[in-house]
């Protein structure tokens, strides 16, 4: 014979409930009164209820404690409103921008943040003069996002020659390394004549550099080492995680920064910052590259943003000359 207890468990629900009701429960939840909610839901008092009640049916537990003139959340109903309030509203919000984007052309990139910061934004309002009928959408992330199977048109990535299927990978530019500091930071600060002159001033660096192969390209370490002084140690470091706050931090006078030479060209040649011993720089076994999603190439305005950016990478490779000749 089972034990006496054994029919007083209750069952473990574990079908997902239906999501029709959720909004009945929000209104609920806003108002604690069932009258308000169905006037905000423009339905019957009853309807609500009965909306509420099936739901908590499927939940398997009350999510109100009903009161003679208002209801009350249970910790129950407080844990779903948590987890259903931001989840609607986000859908909400997808939706609304389904619908307006409609019928609209658009174009999605992918890159990461500094490069979009540093030579994208800055640029794309040229691009937005010259057609102004096509939508752009910028993500940005260090994480790869595979073009064949997201609604993203185009990536922009920094590495050696990318692994690609149907991809076609245009490389944009090249890079070197080269030390950059504001002229008021160098006008105030000790002579820089030699390597060594460096390690006198604060050095600014990437915070991980040592996490990614790449990054590694990027550090006063190896920066040294390949001059000959890797026992120098500067009065002191200044760590940033991105390669568009280190070139911020030696825009604003507080230490002489590695940077990479495409996403600086325009602020050298602008004079906002200076190379600091050019004939030190490092060559970079990294590019530049744009690829192209798989369905993506046939559309006119992804056409168009692809030679507006090639044209721009042109001008950058311009300037990187005109920077390496002066």
């Amino acid at each position: 014979m089972p034990h006496a207890t054994t029919s007083a468990t209750p069952l473990l629900r574990t079908r997902a409930i239906g999501a029709g009701h959720l909004r009945a429960f929000l209104a609920v939840a806003r108002h604690l009164n069932f009258r308000a909610a169905a006037d905000e839901l423009a339905v019957t008092q009853s309807a609500v209820s009965r909306q509420i009640q099936s739901l908590e049916d499927e939940v398997g537990i009350p999510l109100f404690l009903r009161h003679s003139r208002a209801v009350e959340l249970t910790g129950a109903g407080a844990q779903l409103l948590h987890a259903a309030q931001p989840a609607l509203e986000s859908i909400d919000a997808t939706v609304r921008q389904i619908r307006q984007t409609a019928g609209r052309k658009s174009v999605a990139i992918t890159t990461w943040a500094s490069f979009a910061a540093m030579w994208l934004i800055p640029r794309l309002e040229a691009f937005q003069r010259t057609h102004p009928d096509i939508d752009i959408r910028i993500d940005t992330g260090d994480a790869v996002v595979d073009l064949e199977t997201t609604d993203v048109d185009l990536a922009i990535r920094y590495s050696q020659m990318p692994a690609t299927s149907s991809q076609a990978a245009q490389p944009l530019f090249g890079e070197e390394l080269v030390l950059v500091a504001s002229p008021s930071l160098l006008k105030a600060g000790p002579a820089l004549r030699t390597p060594a002159d460096a390690a006198h001033y604060t050095l600014i660096e990437t915070g991980d550099v040592h996490r990614m192969p790449q990054l590694e390209w990027l550090s006063w370490q190896r920066w040294f080492a390949a001059n000959g002084c890797d026992q120098l140690q500067p009065p002191r470091w200044l760590y940033f995680n991105y390669a568009h706050q280190i070139v911020q931090a030696a825009l604003a006078g507080q230490g002489l920064a590695i940077a990479r030479l495409p996403l600086v060209a325009d602020a050298l040649a602008a004079g906002e910052l200076m190379e600091v011993l050019p004939a030190h720089r490092l060559a970079s076994p990294l590019s530049y590259w744009l690829l192209q999603g798989p369905r993506s190439g046939v559309r006119p305005e992804v056409q168009a943003f692809c030679q507006w950016l090639i044209a721009e990478a042109e001008k950058t490779s311009a300037r990187m000359t005109a920077a390496r000749n002066t």
